[in-house]
């Protein structure tokens, strides 16, 4: 009896394993779904875990995913290869990816200023300070998924990838979960993964969506529905934290976000038939910069399963699936182009800041660079585009997002050894008069009342205008020799050193053409007004203070101009460059004066700088300069001659820095200068600085040939730069062998 029984048993299931392995009488073999969780960083260990799977030979019939596991196993359902992910995650700098860090060559040059200028940017409405709703757009993400699935741009149905896939999202109006499985795959995959306060919430077909994780991060029902047989799945979602784990803002949205989908997990966890659960607990959600190990722990786990995952690879009796090898689009043909959502802002202007032609072939990079400057106005919550053939080409379809808030309050600090300390206020205000136009007031509070205004109007392609208005006010222990030549107040040999009043007053109206971000060309006309004064004197050893009623003035005209600047700049930053290119030319033509000395001519200044920064090994790059500057034509003015001397960024007229001497210490109406400077960065933000530079400066200097003569004058400094939250922190020791003074040079935060 017993062995009857034993029989029946062995029979029973030998049948069943036929009838799940075997294809022989027309009986299916089993079908295989992957369900992948959401988990931030953590998701990189599905990667890890595909490629076990991928060797046990297993053929993966359907793939869902959340947040993460969406981002995973779309790009593996459209194609790629456990080993194409792991290249392309390796490769991948997710601080930027997660940061929307703008390459600064998106950036036109006011949007430049403006992010070199300001600490700290936040919306203002109805007189109201707020905050930004997230932390990213997710534009780079974006960006890069594009890319990588451009060859199923046009697979509107999920279910038809060489794996069918789907994922979720959650509607944050209704909390409703929504199943993506149809439309445009990276904008499905992105709202996938919206993770709420990190990144904006995606908007597909009027829903506004953030991440499937918050009602459903582990799709298990889905993907039985598609009709798998047998679930496999990769669990990487955080269990709920203790108090001392939650550190940061992030681990306590996620608790909360954890708290039903824990729950749900004890008995999903149960149903799937392969439950992988990697040791991941020691990283949190943005351990991306410890991807390899989170990768390796994925495999781990599933290397634990391996028996089992051979056990089903059988079962399907499938031969083993190969993979082509998906070649990354670097070009394409853009036919048309279809804006939608654009009200505040011109097609012209849009078409202008993506700056390529269409009909013609462009590297995807022009592409990518085209959005970048578009998000680089900081004028869209959002941009999204779909890439759909048309026969002859592509369809660009630019889905934008206006960003509804139009002014903002910014704010900054700084101190230097020459304008001393200074706190900013600015107020922007973007559609000020028309489309496409903004605003800027920067109202600067210190021991120098400053101000600049600046309204630009951006056309695009077209000729764009700027009206500028900057006052600035300073004073300066500089030698008399400064002011020569403008008047003879003082005949007294014996008169060495005075501490010298500067206040400049500069408007200027201006055209500018922008062929690409880091090119301009400019032209316009300019008022300046220069007030130089002293109350104080210097006679040898002895130094005399002047009544402020007897103030005396040196300098108080109006002067009017032309003037012409053509301006290349492809360095990566304007304080610690890396690498780039820089050509600065400016030419003005002075026609006119009031002529508080009587001694105005026309004439003209002209000034030129090259530069080029290269990397020479990890962490070290040398970048070397040279500039020169002359002055055209008769007139006695000295009140624009050049003037070196001192460290630093932004200096008003012709001033110009030059290491070993202070500040405005060497006149003359032309010079010539070369610097070079070594940067080692040493840590993270943190810079070594060793500099040196040559130059002679003097009158007539290129006249007399004298600008091709072994340099006069050279400077020497040694320095420390850290990147900090309010800008540049520097210190700088500096010497020059022709003169016994060394110089300590300090600022704190962005030159302004």
């Amino acid at each position: 009896m017993h062995k009857k029984i034993l029989f029946n048993a062995i029979l029973i299931v030998f049948a069943a394993f036929s009838a799940i392995g075997q294809d022989l009488d027309g009986i299916e073999s089993p079908k295989v779904g992957l369900v992948l969780s959401g988990g931030g960083a953590k998701g990189l260990a599905h990667i890890g875990a595909l490629k076990v799977i991928e060797e046990s030979g297993i053929k993966i019939d359907y793939i869902g995913g959340t947040s993460m596991g969406a981002i995973v196993g779309a790009l593996y359902a459209s194609g790629y290869s456990a080993k194409d992910l792991d290249s392309i995650f390796r490769n991948t700098d997710f601080t930027d990816l997660i940061q929307d860090n703008v390459p600064r060559s998106a950036k036109n040059f006011y949007e430049k200023d403006n992010s070199e200028r300001y600490a700290l940017t936040l919306p203002f409405n109805n007189f109201k300070v707020s905050f930004p709703q997230a932390i990213s757009g997710g534009q780079n993400i974006y960006n890069m998924l594009v890319q990588l699935l451009y060859h199923v741009k046009d697979v509107n149905d999920f279910r038809k990838l060489p794996i069918p896939f789907l994922c979720v999202a959650t509607n944050v109006e209704t909390g409703e979960e929504i199943l993506l499985d149809k439309g445009y795959l990276p904008s499905a995959i992105v709202a996938s993964g919206t993770f709420p306060s990190l990144f904006e919430p995606s908007e597909i077909d009027h829903q506004i969506l953030i991440d499937g994780g918050v009602v459903n991060n582990y799709p298990i029902d889905q993907v039985k529905e598609m009709g798998a047989d047998i679930i496999i799945g990769v669990d990487v979602q955080h269990d709920l934290a203790t108090r001392e784990s939650l550190s940061s803002a992030t681990e306590i949205l996620l608790q909360i976000n954890n708290y039903r989908t824990v729950n749900d997990m004890k008995d999903k966890s149960k149903r799937t038939d392969v439950y992988i659960r990697p040791d991941i607990d020691a990283f949190s959600v943005i351990d991306f910069e410890k991807g390899n190990q989170i990768v390796k722990s994925g495999e781990e786990a599933a290397l634990e399963k391996l028996d089992v995952l051979k056990g089903i690879a059988e079962q399907q009796n499938a031969p083993k699936s190969t993979r082509n090898r998906i070649v990354e689009v670097d070009s394409l043909t853009i036919n048309r182009m279809i804006i939608e959502g654009n009200d505040r802002y011109t097609r012209g202007y849009i078409k202008g800041k993506l700056r390529f032609p269409l009909a013609e072939p462009i590297a995807f990079e022009d592409l990518k660079q085209g959005i970048n400057n578009l998000s680089a106005t900081g004028n869209f919550k959002a941009i999204r585009y779909d890439l759909v053939s048309n026969g002859l080409g592509t369809d660009l379809i630019l889905k934008i997002k206006e960003n509804p808030t139009k002014m903002f309050v910014k704010v900054s600090a700084h101190y230097d050894d020459l304008y001393k300390s200074a706190a900013l206020f600015n107020i922007t205000k973007k559609n000020l008069f028309m489309k496409d136009d903004v605003g800027s007031f920067d109202f600067i509070l210190g021991d120098n009342i400053r101000y600049n205004m600046h309204y630009y109007l951006d056309k695009g392609y077209y000729w764009s205008l700027g009206v500028n208005s900057k006052l600035t006010d300073f004073n300066s222990d500089v030698e008399f020799s400064l002011i020569r030549g403008n008047f003879d107040v003082f005949a007294d040999a014996n008169v060495q050193r005075i501490t010298m009043d500067v206040t400049d007053l500069t408007n200027q109206i201006y055209l500018q053409t922008v062929l690409k971000e880091e090119f301009a060309f400019t032209i316009g006309i300019e008022h300046k007004f220069l007030n130089y004064s002293t109350r104080t004197l210097a006679q040898g050893e002895t130094v005399t203070t002047v009544p402020s009623d007897e103030k005396t003035t040196f300098e108080r005209s109006n002067y009017y101009s032309a003037f012409s600047r053509i301006l290349l700049d492809t360095y990566d930053d304007k304080y610690f460059p890396k690498k780039g290119f820089l050509f600065d030319g400016d030419m003005h033509f002075y026609a006119f004066s009031s002529d508080y000395n009587d001694n105005f001519s026309e004439f003209a200044v002209g000034k030129v700088k090259i530069g080029g920064v290269q990397p020479l090994a990890h962490n070290l790059s040398l970048g070397i300069e040279a500039s020169g500057g002359v002055k055209l034509g008769t007139s006695d003015v000295t009140s624009f001659d050049f003037v070196l001397g001192g460290y630093g960024n932004d200096f008003v007229n012709n001033f110009v820095p030059f290491l070993g001497y202070d500040f405005l210490r060497l006149p003359g109406n032309s010079f010539v200068k070369a610097n070079m400077r070594l940067d080692y960065n040493v840590a993270p933000k943190n810079h070594i600085m060793l500099s040196a530079n040559f130059a002679n400066v003097g009158d007539d200097l290129f006249r007399l040939g004298e600008w091709f003569e072994e340099p006069t004058y050279s400077g020497y400094g040694i320095g420390y730069g850290f990147e900090s939250f309010i800008g540049p922190i520097q210190i700088y020791y500096t010497w020059s062998p022709e003169n016994d003074n060394n110089h300590f040079f300090f600022s704190v935060g962005y030159w302004f």
